[in-house]
């Protein structure tokens, strides 16, 4: 699938899972609610981040308001490279996880990186200042 974006809702009692495959340009979006995983994986400079990033945020603050279990959320992050405008996006969707955290309910944030990606590596390190309420747990991974 070239060039488009397909979101794929997968059904089950509670809400929609949400699936986006990557594209050159945007990241794969694999939230699982159904079992608390929440992944995104790849690259993140779409042409328009807010319009990419805006329903998944929606989705996510969604589930965050909706759920009264208490069971950690977890969430795998391995993105190599993300711009300003994601950067944005990015902030305000550790946000909503940060305000789900300071509720009460556990949300650890799995930030995996190239060992040798300082500018990765600082924005992780950034995240656990702006957002104290997540579980971070940092993932150097070597290079290929």
């Amino acid at each position: 699938m070239t060039g488009a974006t397909a979101c794929l809702p997968i059904k089950n009692e509670h809400m929609d899972n949400l699936f986006i495959a990557a594209s050159p340009s945007s990241p794969e979006v694999d939230f699982r609610f159904d079992e608390r995983r929440l992944s995104l994986k790849g690259e993140s400079y779409p042409e328009n981040a807010a319009q990419f990033w805006g329903d998944i945020i929606v989705a996510l603050r969604s589930f965050l308001t909706g759920d009264d279990d208490t069971a950690p959320v977890t969430v795998n992050v391995a993105l190599a490279y993300f711009n300003s405008s994601s950067t944005k996006m990015l902030f305000s969707l550790f946000g909503a996880l940060n305000d789900k955290a300071k509720s009460g309910t556990e949300v650890v944030l799995n930030w995996y990186h190239d060992e040798d990606d300082d500018t990765i590596f600082e924005f992780g390190q950034e995240l656990t200042e702006d957002f104290p309420d997540l579980v971070f747990n940092d993932h150097a991974v070597k290079s290929l």
